[in-house]
């Protein structure tokens, strides 16, 4: 790089050495020398048994460690230390466990940072000690590398065999089995500690006895042989069923996205249903929800599924697509371009900040772009007045707005005694608009509130419709008084 005179200015260098996957037998002479030469030197984590190599003087990291809330903290804590190291000396010595080029965040970290140059010294990795230990060639396996914390997603429909780092805690072993929710459990496993060290360790277990056979460490790794079912297996045998059925049954076959439509809003209100019965000591009424749930999704496939057909786009696009939204709409989580997170105070700052991503993203011109015309009127109402008061158009409070329902129901009247039926409805929706005011001023949700009001009448009425025919009463030819009457004693009832 240059500076300003046009002369050449050496950028600060951070040169990366490896100590190896065990103890001092396994370091290079060209690593020893580097550190021998390095007049300031840094060390990831003194928790491994060659780290003393380094010498006394060496900072750690254990500090951060010990005191960052998240691994993305950690890393961008420790590239922050060493690039203002590396500023104030010229150059500085990093020391990491086994191999800089295998697994390292930190050292990928530091080889994209414009900040600095980054050296890497090649070193001895766990994976060396590991297949001689399997006695495996991993190219003729096709073995996959897998860092533990990302398992999930990075084994997601694989089958073959696997060897697993960052396996450092039982914890993490949990997580790791927990994923492959369709394994048996009888599936052979490897689990391989402190390789290269006096200490080291091969032991075999199971699948379901992963995370209880051995108490993990910072050099634990695993092997897996292979898996019966891919992690996320389900979701790739309900992914195919529908291509079939959209393949082979012919009202699959004749389905459009607008037809579907009032299918998807059928489901979506029986997923309302279902969560309105849930019942929180009763984890038999959780089945309902699964099924509608399941119901829900199956309208989304089958969405994705047209579509992927006709080359438009695929459910992993629709997947991507809300995974990548997410992860920009909470930069209190996800640390963002790399950078740190955004500080939050609680929940409302959240849906502020989101508010204010979401502006940027879309670049709307109208505050009421993205309100869904087509969802339910009550809250369609609350959505537009919502996003008129963000603004500040709006009462100041409830009392502001409760006038308006006296004003709106006294011009109904006067609406109805002209006899202009066009005239009535309008004032009508009027008057619907501002009650759901009232009820957004008091943090009701209009539509729940309806719902909730409506189901409590029908369960009073059916009531009423028990009494009457307990009572040998007709309904149909009873008259106001007695049904008054029956319904009095409904709600006497409770």
């Amino acid at each position: 790089m240059t500076g300003a005179t046009g002369r050449s200015v050496e950028r600060p260098t951070v040169v990366v050495v490896g100590l190896g996957p065990g103890d001092d037998r396994w370091i290079t002479q060209h690593t020893l020398q580097a550190i021998a030469d390095a007049p300031v030197r840094f060390v990831r984590t003194r928790r491994h048994p060659s780290s003393h190599l380094v010498g006394d003087d060496a900072t750690s990291f254990d500090d951060v460690y010990d005191a960052a809330d998240t691994f993305a903290d950690v890393y961008a804590t420790i590239v922050d230390r060493l690039v203002a190291a590396a500023d104030q000396h010229g150059q500085v010595l990093y020391a990491v466990p086994g191999s800089p080029l295998v697994l390292e965040r930190t050292v990928r970290r530091l080889r994209d940072d414009p900040r600095v140059g980054c050296r890497i010294l090649p070193a001895i990795s766990f994976l060396d000690l590991a297949y001689e230990r399997l006695g495996i060639d991993p190219v003729e396996t096709g073995l996959k590398l897998i860092d533990g914390h990302e398992f999930a997603t990075a084994s997601a429909g694989y089958t073959g065999p696997m060897l697993i780092a960052h396996t450092h805690a039982n914890w993490v072993l949990s997580d790791i089995k927990l994923a492959a929710e369709t394994a048996t459990g009888d599936e052979p496993v490897v689990i391989l500690q402190r390789l290269g060290t006096d200490d080291e360790a091969v032991v075999h277990a199971t699948w379901a006895d992963l995370d209880r056979t051995v108490e993990a460490d910072h050099l634990t790794s695993v092997f897996v042989p292979g898996l019966g079912a891919p992690v996320g297996a389900e979701l790739v045998r309900f992914h195919e069923l529908a291509r079939v059925l959209r393949e082979q049954c012919p009202w699959d076959q004749e389905q459009t996205h607008r037809s579907l439509v009032k299918y998807l809003l059928e489901e979506t209100y029986e997923v309302v249903d279902a969560i309105e019965a849930l019942d929180p000591d009763d984890p038999a009424t959780d089945d309902d929800l699964v099924e509608e749930l399941g119901d829900l999704l199956y309208q989304i496939e089958f969405h994705a599924t047209i579509a992927e057909q006709e080359g438009r786009f695929t459910i992993a696009d629709v997947a991507q697509r809300v995974h990548d939204k997410l992860v920009r709409r909470h930069p209190h989580v996800f640390p963002p371009d790399g950078g740190d997170t955004v500080e939050v105070s609680g929940a409302d700052e959240v849906v502020t900040n989101w508010d204010a991503i979401k502006r940027i993203e879309k670049q709307r011109t109208s505050i009421f772009e993205g309100i869904p015309n087509s969802q339910p009127s009550l809250g369609y109402a609350y959505a537009v007045q919502r996003k008129a008061a963000k603004v500040g158009f709006d009462w100041p409070d409830v009392h502001g707005a409760v006038p308006k329902i006296a004003e709106e129901t006294a011009e109904v009247l006067e609406a109805h005694a002209t006899g202009v039926a066009e005239d009535v409805a309008d004032e009508v929706g009027d008057l619907l608009f501002a009650v759901v005011n009232v009820a957004r001023h008091l943090g009701v949700e209009p539509e729940a509130a309806l719902r909730a009001a409506t189901r409590k009448f029908r369960t009073r009425f059916e009531g009423v419709e028990r009494l009457a025919t307990e009572q040998g009463i007709d309904l149909h030819s009873a008259g106001l008084p007695v049904l008054d009457a029956l319904w009095d004693q409904v709600k006497a009832s409770g």
